[in-house]
């Protein structure tokens, strides 16, 4: 029965999809008797955890003394925007908890299940850990790696070109393509892009929905190209806009931009920066050499390449180009392929550590590289 009641709180935890910010989704079931007393799930950032919830929706409070809650995440044991969940849950008089993963969070980390042992309430772990972890993928993997879950989005024509040409936009993709990216966005918590670019296609680099917490929009400009905030249209909007340039004199900066000036910006240095700022996630839209950037330093978890049914050839831009000298392949694991109107939707994440020399097609054989990922 374990399972039965976790995963229907697994399936609750789903109904905070989008609005629990830098917080985890989460869901609550309470039982008693084989009997369900009360449901919650983490609505919004800074609102009722799961837990509360629950025990808030149990009509009859008496009812919760001797029952069992399953939780998807371990209960918090800290005062944050909320009490601690912990407290609520032995004030409550519940004397099982079922848990289906430990939060990563050191802030919590164990604390939550120790703590409510050493009240003496019994706590059972790893009930459908795999499907609870699924749930909050860029928020373990932030908490476990220190790094943010950064994944690399392209859209390529049969012969694997972006462009027909580095300053021209080039409309690849069908509609049902279009509409897939820009929700896709909205589970990100920024969305990040080249100047290349933003003087190419001019884009808002906003999700299609209206969110609380939408992208923090990202801007990899060295020269500082990209700094006409009358003309490109990512600065329109009042959300928040970072530039990583050099330029740090800027006359009229609205109040949504922030110019982030090294004179040698890396791509390593630039995730360090949003690492420290706690960003968990990262869709990276481009282009070709950014991308390669991130390729460079391995500084990527996922690639999402949307192949249309076209051609383009001759000297268009190719996806991953840049003047590094490449001697070695990195190895991808498919994760899903679909189709999307008229276009392929291929998901790969990243396999084994080892590389494929491209000239001999030895495995493990580790070569040196001209990496020049400044942007």
């Amino acid at each position: 029965m374990d399972t039965l009641y976790m995963e229907q709180a697994i399936e609750l935890a789903k109904l905070g999809q989008g609005n629990t910010y830098t917080n985890p989704l989460v869901g609550a079931v309470i039982v008693k008797d084989d009997a369900v007393l009360a449901t919650g799930f983490h609505k919004r950032y800074g609102e009722k955890h799961a837990e509360k919830m629950a025990v808030d929706q149990c009509e009859t409070p008496e009812d919760l003394i001797g029952s069992t809650m399953y939780v998807t995440m371990e209960p918090c044991n800290h005062t944050g925007k909320q009490p601690p969940c912990t407290q609520l849950i032995i004030n409550s008089g519940i004397s099982k908890v079922v848990i289906a993963q430990l939060d990563p969070n050191p802030v919590v980390a164990g604390k939550g299940k120790a703590y409510l042992e050493a009240l003496g309430i019994q706590v059972v772990s790893d009930i459908l850990q795999e499907k609870a972890e699924a749930l909050n993928k860029h928020y373990n993997y932030f908490h476990r790696r220190q790094q943010p879950y950064i994944v690399l989005k392209q859209a390529v024509s049969l012969d694997g070109k972006i462009s027909v040409h580095p300053k021209q936009r080039t409309y690849l993709t069908g509609e049902e393509t279009y509409k897939r990216v820009h929700e896709e966005r909205q589970y990100f918590q920024a969305v990040m892009a080249g100047s290349g670019t933003i003087l190419a296609d001019n884009p808002k680099l906003l999700p299609n929905v209206i969110t609380d917490f939408p992208p923090i929009r990202i801007i990899l400009d060295r020269k500082g190209q990209t700094l006409d905030f009358e003309k490109y249209q990512i600065y329109r909007e009042a959300v928040p806009v970072w530039v990583f340039t050099k330029s740090n004199a800027i006359d009229d900066l609205p109040e949504h931009v922030r110019l982030i000036p090294d004179n040698h910006w890396t791509i390593s240095k630039v995730v360090n920066y949003l690492q420290k700022e706690g960003i968990q996630s990262v869709y990276v839209e481009g282009g070709s050499r950014i991308h390669d950037a991130f390729l460079a330093e391995n500084l990527f978890e996922e690639v999402i390449t949307y192949i249309s049914p076209k051609l383009i050839g001759g000297n268009g831009v190719s996806a991953f180009s840049s003047d590094r000298n490449v001697l070695s392949a990195v190895p991808l694991t498919l994760q899903s392929a679909e189709a999307v109107g008229e276009d392929i939707r291929i998901v790969s994440g990243r396999g084994k550590k080892d590389v494929y020399r491209i000239d001999s097609g030895n495995r493990n054989s580790q070569t040196n590289q001209k990496s020049e990922s400044a942007y």
